[in-house]
Parts: structure tokens; C-alpha cells; sequence
């Protein structure tokens, strides 16, 4: 039997069905029917925040920040998803890459600061919560006051996370949710916009649907919106998020018991908690990752080199600082299984053969 990477929350049909046949009977099936609106106004109560914008994907809904925020000039992240960069190259925003952080794997705001200095044109960071630990946002909401820069978080994997008591989506200008089906909340597909201010709120809501505003055209807008068939799915699982949201957090608790002193783990942010939405690992060396994923795959256990390569070397023309370290961790870590199917015994068995693969001699 095969132990999956991850494994999509399925929607419950007897929940899920009264709110299609609510859909049907109102013939409303998108641009902002009564499901977007509950689905806003509940995930905004769960989350803790304001001014959230349901778009139809995560991609989309960073391109959308990019045009609110008046992005031209980016400073990113090379050890993410390809979409926190593809989003940038796509609108023709000027983008070059800083390293991140040895220890947690986010963008350095060391490595950030130093290239602000060197090129004022920059009036954007765009910053990934890697695998749903934040960033430094105390540091980088310095850096933006100091420098009129903008921040904007790839919040994909950050569903549920908080910073101390506030959630790290009211960090930055704005921040981006992905509510693809692999995400620990879904809507099949899917994502949101958090933004700082109400104003920038209301201007993305009307690029999303074409920048219609009483019905002239004001601007070069998009179709970003979600549909009340996709609403459907979000409502359904948010019923289930908190027990979701435990057992995927007690997964990543157990891994870490198992696992903590034998093989690098990210550090994590102190006043953070867990959402279970990845399980990273990193190994000591290229080869000993190679041993542990032949072991892995030899007793039909999956796993993904998240985020391997460095996006450096994906995108070659974007402008780059040495990026030793992005590199180096790229080439030795991987995801282990983790997702609301997956059960403690299953983790045990994952770990043990993380541990052979560990011990197998050097060929």
C-alpha cells in the first residue's frame, strides 16, 4: 500500500449537496452571489481579519496585489513555488532574487536591506511563509517603513497561522491564500487577498471583475472572481477546519518527536503555532538525500524535493546576489507525507524509513 504525499480533504456530500441545490434554486453562480459573501464573512471571522478578497487562484490572486499595490520594482524569494516568481515575470515586473535564512528558510531581510540600498527602484518584497513558518515580519515592516517599500506575503501554506495572537495575514500590505485542493483549506481551486487597507480592498475587488465599477470600465482589470460552486467546497470543509487543522498539527508534532535530533529541521518562528502543512526535512548531503528517497520510494512512500531547484536556475535572467544558501538547502531537502488521511502510524512507519535510509552505507 501506497502511503501518499498528500491526500485532499473530500468535501462532505450531504453538506455539500444542500448548498449546490441552494445554488441551482437561486440560479445565482458567480460574480459575488450569497455563498462568496458567507464564505468572506466566515473565513474572515476564522482568520481574525479584514478586508478579504475570495480570487479564483493563488497565482492570480498575487498578480491582482501586484496591480493594486502599484508593484514595479520586486525584490522575492528564490527558494518557493515558481508562482511567487512566474507572477512577478508575467506582469513585466522588474524582479531579482535575495537568499534567504539558513536556519528558517525565508527570505533574508539582511540579504534584502543590502539590495534596497543598492537599487532605490525597488518598491516591492515579495516574501513566502516557506512551509507556513513566517517570516520575520517585525523586521520586514521596518524595512518597509524605512525604505516606502511595499510587502506582500505568499501566504499559501499560512492557513491558520498566527503571530503571538494576531494572524500573520494582517502582516504587510497585503497577503495571498491558496485554496488548492492540496492546501490544508480548500476549495477545490481557489485563493485570497488580505489587505492592509479597505481602500485597496475595494480597488482589487473591482479589477478582479474586469475594473467594472457602475458600469463603465476604469482600468485594465481581470477575471480573478470565485464561483458559488467553489464556495460551496470552502463552506463545507471551513465546518471541519478545526479538526483539520488538530490532527494535522498533532501529525507534524509526532514527526517532530521522531525525527528532531536526527535529521535538520527548519526553525521554526517562536511565537508561531503549526498548521501540519508540510513536513520538511533536510539531510545532511546530496548523497544522504538520495538514500533516504531510494528508501523512501522502496517501501512505497512519497515524497516531493519541496522546493527543489532553487528558482534561480529556473528563471536565469532574473537579477541575483549570491545565493549560496538558497541553493544548498534546495539541493538537500524534501516533504514527507502529511494530510488530514494520513494517521500517527503511518508517520511512525515514514520516520523509521527515514532513519534506515539515514544509516544505509555510503556506496
Amino acid at each position: 500500500m501506497t502511503i501518499a504525499l498528500n491526500s485532499p480533504v473530500v468535501p462532505k456530500l450531504s453538506k455539500l449537496t444542500r448548498y449546490l441545490e441552494q445554488i441551482n434554486e437561486s440560479g445565482h453562480f458567480t460574480n459575488f452571489g450569497p455563498l462568496h459573501h458567507e464564505l468572506t464573512r466566515r473565513l474572515e471571522a476564522y482568520l481574525g481579519v479584514k478586508n478579504l478578497l475570495l480570487i479564483s487562484n493563488g497565482t492570480l490572486a498575487l498578480q491582482v496585489v501586484y496591480k493594486t499595490l502599484g508593484i514595479t520594482s520586486a525584490i522575492t524569494t528564490p527558494f518557493s513555488f515558481v508562482a511567487t516568481t512566474s507572477s512577478l515575470l508575467w506582469q513585466g515586473i522588474d524582479t531579482q532574487f535575495c537568499d534567504i535564512d539558513r536556519n528558517t528558510y525565508n527570505l533574508s531581510p539582511e540579504k534584502v536591506r543590502e539590495a534596497i540600498k543598492r537599487d532605490p527602484k525597488v518598491n516591492g518584497i515579495i516574501a513566502t511563509h516557506v512551509y507556513g513558518n513566517p517570516c520575520d515580519v517585525e523586521e520586514f515592516s521596518r524595512l518597509a517603513s524605512n525604505n516606502n517599500v511595499k510587502v506582500v506575503y505568499d501566504a499559501a501554506h499560512a492557513f491558520g497561522i498566527k503571530v503571538g495572537d494576531k494572524s500573520v495575514l494582517n502582516y504587510g500590505d497585503a497577503s495571498i491564500l491558496s485554496f488548492h485542493a492540496t492546501k490544508v483549506f480548500h476549495t477545490i481551486e481557489g485563493g485570497a487577498i488580505v489587505f492592509k487597507r479597505k481602500e485597496d480592498y475595494e480597488k482589487a475587488k473591482q479589477l478582479i471583475n474586469f475594473a467594472i465599477c457602475k458600469g463603465e470600465v476604469t482600468d485594465v482589470g481581470i477575471n480573478a472572481k470565485l464561483n458559488e460552486y467553489q464556495c460551496a467546497v470552502g463552506l463545507t470543509v471551513l465546518d471541519d477546519i478545526d479538526e483539520i487543522l488538530t490532527h494535522r498539527a498533532d501529525l507534524f508534532a509526532l514527526y517532530k518527536e521522531c525525527l528532531n535530533d536526527i535529521v535538520e529541521l527548519p526553525k521554526w518562528h517562536s511565537s508561531a503555532n503549526t498548521n501540519g502543512a508540510y513536513f520538511p526535512i533536510c539531510l545532511g548531503s546530496e548523497a544522504e538525500l538520495s538514500r533516504v528517497a531510494e528508501e523512501l520510494s522502496k517501501r512505497n512512500i512519497q515524497y516531493r524535493p519541496y522546493f527543489k531547484p532553487s528558482l534561480d536556475s529556473v528563471f536565469s535572467d532574473v537579477k541575483a546576489d549570491i545565493l549560496d544558501i538558497s541553493r544548498d538547502i534546495s539541493n538537500r531537502v524534501l516533504c514527507l507525507p502529511l494530510h488530514y488521511n494520513l494517521s500517527r502510524a503511518d508517520v511512525i512507519e515514514v520516520s523509521a524509513a527515514v532513519k534506515r535510509g539515514m544509516s544505509c552505507p555510503v556506496q
